[in-house]
């Protein structure tokens, strides 16, 4: 956003409200604030929204010889990162990044383990089809991430992804968790360690994180105090109804995590609120002795930020809406010959406002992939197949917009719309950020 200017008005403004058979006087009065008190309001707007002065990589330590980043392969496994900051930060954010393959590459349609094992399957990926990305703070728990169903090129069915690729495939998406609360707590010239875990995991996830570090040029030293903290445990009701290899299955899970932290630096004291929202369903049918799968899922993963500096409040709110519809169907043709459908829709949504005191700005995002495609299929062999997907991407803004409206069959591009709302003749490439 752009810096704006505060203007006061000095004097009374007197005007005259009609309603109905009534009318009402309305007297409003502006008084000046200090201009010392506005430069500062508007040079702490702009700093507390511009990029971050410093910002710490975590990963795993050289030497290595399989990456650098973190390993998830069980429900138990934490991976530690031991850090150190200046202890003039007054904002602090972790930016974490997930990726998960081999059994967990489709946790959305994981099995649940009492189906499997009361159908004695022994290559069925299991622990049911939720995840959660956990991150703590010397071992207790500041923030999560529900993460959103990225299909890689290789998933469900390949003709599906070419040349369209799924969303979020080749640029995985990022996570907020705001640390800011927790500055008092490691501005102490100290180590401190990060930790991440993912619940119900199996092999693999791969996760690694940045944290970003906003640094008061004007001090060495920043006090800050955790006021409160609350982290609620999962909420998780599962109903299923299955006989042999048919069955449906409904998993609600929800939580939420809240955090407020104080800072004092030259900008005064800011109070910093941070608050998260989950909640979580899938249902699936199995069908077809195991054959047919259907997976309807939906995340909201909503978090809000207020930063209270004196009297202002400056926020951010962002609300998500992951959802997932898979269809999978397979024919044994016998001697070898199977023949596979699929169809699915895949949408990533997001809301977005932010408050800075002297301005508003807001902005909404819509991404949705529909797909139809078959697979022939011989001696574990492609014989043939045919993938179709279309795709829909919408954003509207405070001062952008952008539509882009593209589909594909095999390799084909069958039609490209781009388009602009709110600016006609205009055309972007921006996004949601």
């Amino acid at each position: 956003m752009k810096n704006q200017t505060l203007a006061v008005y000095l004097g009374n403004l007197v005007t005259t409200v009609y309603t109905g058979v009534y009318h009402v006087n309305i007297t409003i009065q502006f008084y000046p604030a200090k201009e010392n008190d506005v430069s500062k309001l508007g040079a702490l707007v702009s700093k507390h929204h511009s990029p971050a002065d410093l910002i710490l990589p975590f990963s795993r330590n050289l030497p290595l010889n399989d990456g650098l980043w973190f390993k998830i392969e069980n429900s138990t496994d934490i991976a530690l990162s031991e850090f150190k900051i200046p202890q003039n930060a007054y904002r602090a954010v972790l930016e974490v990044y997930v990726s998960f393959h081999e059994n967990d590459e489709f946790w959305y349609s994981n099995l649940y383990n009492e189906y499997i094992e009361a159908n004695n399957l022994t290559v069925a990926a299991g622990n049911g089809p939720f995840r959660e990305v956990l991150v703590s703070l010397d071992g207790e728990e500041v923030g999560a991430v529900w993460p959103f169903t990225v299909i890689y090129t290789g998933g469900i069915n390949p003709l599906l992804w070419r040349p369209i690729t799924a969303i979020g495939s080749y640029d995985l998406p990022s996570y907020n968790i705001e640390i800011t609360p927790f500055l008092g707590k490691i501005l102490d010239g100290k180590s401190h360690k990060f930790g991440f875990s993912v619940t119900n995991a199996l092999n693999v996830w791969y996760i690694d994180a940045n944290l970003h570090l906003w640094l008061d040029s004007k001090s060495t030293k920043i006090e800050g105090k955790l006021v409160k903290h609350f982290s609620s445990p999962l909420v998780v009701s599962l109903v299923s109804d299955f006989k042999g290899l048919n069955g449906t299955f409904l998993n609600t899970v929800s939580r939420s995590i809240s955090s407020t932290g104080w800072v004092k630096s030259s900008h005064g004291i800011i109070t910093t609120n941070w608050i998260q929202n989950f909640s979580y369903e899938n249902s699936m049918l199995m069908g077809r002795n195991g054959d047919l799968q259907i997976v309807n899922q939906i995340i909201h993963f909503n978090d809000t930020v207020h930063a209270r500096p004196s009297s202002s409040v400056f926020s951010t709110k962002s609300h998500k809406t992951f959802d997932l519809y898979l269809y999978y169907n397979e024919l044994d043709y016998g001697n070898g010959t199977s023949v596979s459908s699929e169809n699915f829709t895949l949408g990533f949504f997001e809301n977005r406002s932010k408050d800075v005191g002297f301005g508003f700005s807001k902005g909404s995002l819509s991404n949705v992939q529909n797909g139809q495609g078959y697979l022939v299929a011989s001696n574990n062999s492609l014989v043939s197949g045919l993938g179709s997907t279309q795709q829909q991407y919408k954003y509207d803004g405070s001062d952008l917009c952008y539509f882009r409206n593209v589909s594909s069959l095999n390799y084909t591009i069958l039609y490209d719309d781009v388009g602009n709302t709110c600016h006609k003749g205009r055309k972007s490439h921006s996004a949601l950020v």
